[in-house]
């Protein structure tokens, strides 16, 4: 895989993490914003890495945009909806438990679809557009329809697709939808990465293998099935390998850590690495993470 330019698609929200004190401080975070943050972090200076999403006209739009942009994530590509917001969530710490509460109904992200054109142009030139089950997840279906359409242009264009399904029941009208969407979607991808114990009572699948399986039935080139702490599974058409995580030396926070880990994987293989020295490397940038608070780990800590 070679190429100079990233796309992720998504939404970026506003973190409140919570410690045991009951204090709470202030971030953004998003599962593709994430990922957006630690492909920006392993890759050279010769990649571009945008980031697609919908904010409002507000403070904290505002605030979103020039984070981004001190972080050397692109933000041309963002679109405005006066009327909305970013949307919000808050981290409450009990006993060493996190509990996550929401706040996205009037979320301008839910919109980022909405102009087709806007979508399309997005995306061209990319070399990889990553998404995942949350970004379809909050859109309305004919949304949904645009943003896929524009990513099979943009695969016609050149571009790898990479995917995570990334389950979140709650944001979907119900269990046969979501099951029939992210298959969709999934067929149209080059690289899904999804979570074994989420796929398992959504699609049955009994084991690492059966997932992987699955997504290759569908055409999709390269299935990186991550598993928690436990093992990723990675399948080809032609190879199979597992990859253990080493150790971790300190879990601090966990949030993020599956997000980080696509970012390590998809950075790996951007740089031409094998899909065995990818999952490596994404075992370690996951590992680095759940070291520190929040989602955003500093660049410095992962070299």
């Amino acid at each position: 895989m070679t190429g100079k330019r990233i796309v992720s698609i998504g939404e970026c929200m506003i973190e409140m993490s919570g410690g045991e004190d009951r204090s709470y401080r202030l971030g953004y975070a998003g599962d593709t914003l994430n990922t957006a943050w630690y492909l920006r972090a392993l890759l050279g200076k010769d990649w571009d890495v945008d980031y697609v999403t919908a904010l409002g006209k507000d403070r904290y739009s505002d605030d979103i945009r020039g984070f981004l942009r001190e972080n050397h994530i692109g933000t041309d590509h963002i679109g405005t909806i006066p009327e909305r917001r970013p949307g919000l969530y808050m981290i409450h710490q009990d006993k060493g438990d996190r509990h996550f509460t929401y706040w996205r109904d009037q979320s301008a992200a839910k919109l980022l679809a909405d102009d087709k054109s806007a979508l399309q142009k997005a995306v061209e030139g990319a070399s990889l557009v990553y998404f995942s089950g949350i970004t379809l997840a909050i859109l309305a279906p004919k949304a949904r329809g645009r943003l896929l359409g524009a990513i099979v242009k943009a695969r016609d264009s050149g571009a790898k697709i990479a995917f995570d399904t990334n389950l979140r029941p709650a944001l979907w009208s119900s269990p046969r939808v979501m099951a029939s969407v992210l298959t969709a979607a999934a067929s149209l991808c080059d690289i899904v990465l999804p979570t074994h114990t989420d796929e398992a009572p959504l699609f049955g699948d009994k084991s690492a293998e059966e997932t992987a399986e699955r997504y290759l039935e569908l055409g999709v080139e390269e299935v990186v099935v991550k598993d928690g702490a436990k093992e990723a599974y990675i399948a080809t058409a032609s190879e199979h390998v597992r990859i253990a995580p080493k150790p971790a030396e300190k879990v601090v926070d966990a949030t993020g850590a599956g997000d980080s880990f696509n970012g390590g994987y998809l950075s790996a293989r951007l740089s031409g690495k094998s899909i065995r020295e990818a999952a490596e490397e994404a075992h370690r940038v996951a590992g680095v993470v759940i070291g520190h608070k929040g989602a955003l780990v500093e660049p410095k800590f992962l070299r």
